[in-house]
């Protein structure tokens, strides 16, 4: 907090030393938290035959305030994405860089406030869809609550559980009141990676840190099939408070 020497106030008079007064103590102003799917480059598909994945991201943000009580989640979901082998695509632009094709669309972001001295879990899971209209209509589902917040009493996960990414996504869904479970929708063939951040308020404003590019990579094996993904997602900070809407 910022001192004011009181020899200095006894200077000033009227509406000027009250405005110092008020400036010394004026809080902190709350961080909000956007997600925004950056790029994914398909070095090595899981479809070897076909030579093309159709894919699909979902994604979440989770806060919890200081005594690990979760107060909200948003989601948001992309795709379903055509992508052949050597394609890069840019998820925050309108089309896919290097193929020549348009995309579905750009990932939207989602946006969380981060409690004071609170934290916020950041979960992504990349998909392979075997059957494309089930995937659009789930996706239809996420796009109606996008960037909705649900509330404490609906999220029910605690900061002391040990969950996965898919988990996260899946709870995130489920009280937002999407009835499909996610890890009912696809099997473990189906899901080709996941990645989760966990950020912590106090941290963040220690390092004065407002932007967070996570990487992720995804290989894996399905029978002869190998698969090999490079995702990135950032986290952007904001001390102007960005309402989305609650539900």
């Amino acid at each position: 907090m910022l001192s004011i020497p009181r020899s200095f106030v006894a200077r000033l008079s009227g509406p000027l030393a009250l405005s110092v007064v008020l400036l010394s103590c004026a809080p902190q102003k709350p961080l909000t938290a956007e997600l925004q799917p950056h790029s994914l480059h398909a070095l090595n598909l899981e479809e070897t035959v076909s030579q093309r994945d159709e894919l699909m991201l979902a994604y979440s943000l989770a806060s919890y305030d200081a005594q690990g009580k979760p107060v909200g989640v948003v989601n948001g979901g992309w795709g379903v994405e055509t992508v052949r082998r050597g394609q890069r695509l840019d998820l925050a632009a309108t089309g896919s860089a290097g193929s020549g094709a348009p995309g579905k669309g750009p990932a939207q972001p989602i946006r969380l406030a981060l409690p004071r001295n609170g934290r916020l879990v950041a979960s992504l899971v990349l998909i392979e869809v075997d059957d494309y209209n089930r995937a659009n209509q789930f996706l239809d589902q996420i796009r109606r609550v996008h960037n909705v917040v649900a509330g404490p009493a609906a999220f029910l996960l605690t900061a002391t559980e040990v969950l996965t990414p898919l988990k996260y996504v899946a709870a995130g869904l489920a009280a937002s009141g999407i009835g499909l479970k996610l890890v009912d929708q696809f099997d473990d063939d189906d899901l080709l990676g996941q990645s989760s951040a966990d950020l912590r308020e106090a941290d963040l404003r220690a390092k004065k840190q407002r932007f967070v590019r996570i990487p992720a990579t995804f290989k894996g094996q399905n029978l002869r099939d190998v698969f090999d993904y490079q995702l990135e997602y950032d986290i952007l900070l904001r001390t102007a408070q960005i309402r989305p809407a609650r539900q």
